[in-house]
């Protein structure tokens, strides 16, 4: 398995992941999965805002995809990001969502993100132990918040400090410093 930058002609198995994910999971509180159009939009806004978006390929396949994005645009929460991470059926299980978690906390950090936070739709359990493996902390739990598939569920928040996390002032002049200036 290798993880490397999403490329355009990854996005059909992308699109395929994820409507597999909103049609019978609840880490995505979607409704009706989008298609490939809507996925290529919302690939391109992620990556034009220089956000990380990576796939995991193993043999040709893409078996699953991450990327960090904005937790809000407001300015002050520019230094936070929230990350998301889909897998294959076949690929659960098998260390793939904490590679791919790996590369997004390692790239965030390096672009000067200080926060990272998990917003785990279901508070699906196998989602919170790769987010606390990784070392995130548990930051709340928001009961209620969504309904789908015949049931109430909770979302679980979970955060992990980057870099010099809080410790140090950021560099306003850089990156993600110069996100979201009108």
């Amino acid at each position: 398995m290798i993880i490397r930058d999403c490329r355009p002609a990854d996005l059909p198995a992308i699109t395929a992941i994820y409507a597999e994910s909103v049609e019978t999971g609840v880490a995505s509180y979607e409704l009706v999965a989008p298609d490939l159009a809507e996925m290529t939009r919302r690939h391109s806004a992620i990556v034009a805002d220089g956000y990380p978006y990576v796939v995991a390929e193993d043999g040709g396949t893409i078996i699953g995809y991450a990327y960090a994005s904005a937790f809000r645009t407001r300015p002050a929460y520019r230094w936070l990001v929230e990350d998301s991470i889909y897998l294959a059926a076949a690929a659960q299980g098998r260390g793939t969502g904490s590679a791919l978690l790996a590369e997004l906390l390692a790239r965030c950090a390096g672009l000067g993100f200080r926060q990272m936070l998990a917003v785990i739709g279901g508070a699906h359990p196998a989602s919170v132990a790769v987010h606390r493996k990784a070392g995130f902390v548990d930051a709340g739990l928001i009961h209620a918040t969504g309904y789908k598939h015949g049931r109430w569920l909770d979302t679980a928040l979970m955060q992990i400090a980057l870099g010099e996390g809080s410790t140090t002032d950021p560099e306003m002049q850089s990156y993600p410093g110069t996100l979201f200036r009108g």
